[in-house]
C-alpha cells in the first residue's frame, strides 16, 4: 500500500511505543486536559474485540505519522439481533502535517481495507465537516441510536458508514460502545509518567 510520498501498512511490535507517543502529541490538551487516547490504544490492542488486520500506521520517509485502527462491536437492534459492526479510532496525524491531506489518505485506505475484509458498517464518534468527506452521515439517518443518549439530545457526532451497501437497510437499534474504551483516570495517569513532561491546559472547546 504504497502511494506518494507515504506508505500505510500494520503496526509491528516495535511500533508500539512510538504510535502511543504519536497518538499522545496529537490529542493533548484537545478535548480535555492532557488526553487518554495513548492510554486507551495501549489498552485495547490486547482487547478481544480489536482488529489486528486493521491497525495500521502511516510512514513517511521511515518516520511514523499516522495512525488508525478498528474495533469489532455491535447494534443491539430493536427486532432483538446483533448486528456486526466496526468502531474507529483513535486515528490521528501527527500535529506538524495536520490540515495537508494525510488524514483523509489514511482515513480513506483504511475504511478500503476494513471493505475488503467483509465487514458491513462503521460507526463512531467524529466531526461531520471531516468524515462527511469521506462518505460517513449521521447516524440517525441510518436509524441507528447511540447508547445513553436522551432522545432530545445532540447526536450530531454520531456517525456511520455503511461498506457493504444497504447492510443497514431494515435496521434500528442501539449502538454498543466497546467497554474497553472506558478506563480510569488514575490508570492515564499513572502511565502517563512514562512519556516526557506535558503540561495540561484547560481551553476553549474542550469537552471534558
Amino acid at each position: 500500500m504504497k502511494h506518494h510520498d507515504y506508505l500505510i501498512r500494520l503496526e509491528e511490535q516495535k511500533d508500539r511505543r512510538t504510535v502511543e507517543n504519536l497518538i499522545r502529541e496529537a490529542f493533548w490538551n484537545v478535548y480535555r486536559p492532557g488526553c487518554s487516547e495513548h492510554f486507551v490504544m495501549h489498552v485495547l490492542r490486547d482487547d478481544p474485540a480489536f482488529v489486528q488486520a486493521l491497525n495500521f500506521v502511516m510512514e513517511q520517509n521511515g518516520t511514523i505519522i499516522g495512525q488508525n485502527m478498528f474495533m469489532e462491536t455491535v447494534i443491539k437492534a430493536d427486532d432483538g439481533r446483533d448486528i456486526p459492526v466496526l468502531t474507529m479510532g483513535p486515528i490521528c496525524i501527527t500535529p506538524e502535517l495536520k490540515r495537508q491531506g494525510y488524514g483523509k489518505c489514511l482515513l480513506d485506505e483504511s475504511l478500503e481495507q476494513a471493505a475488503a475484509l467483509g465487514c458491513g458498517a462503521v460507526l463512531f464518534e467524529g466531526n461531520i465537516a471531516f468524515y462527511g468527506k469521506s462518505g460517513f452521515d449521521f447516524a440517525r439517518k441510518f436509524g441507528i441510536r447511540y447508547h445513553d443518549l436522551p432522545e432530545d439530545a445532540d447526536d450530531s457526532f454520531f456517525l456511520c458508514k455503511e461498506l457493504i451497501p444497504g447492510y443497514l437497510d431494515g435496521v434500528t437499534g442501539v449502538y454498543l460502545t466497546p467497554q474497553g474504551y472506558y478506563v480510569d483516570d488514575a490508570d492515564v495517569e499513572a502511565f502517563d509518567k512514562d512519556f516526557p513532561p506535558k503540561e495540561k491546559l484547560k481551553l476553549p472547546g474542550q469537552i471534558f
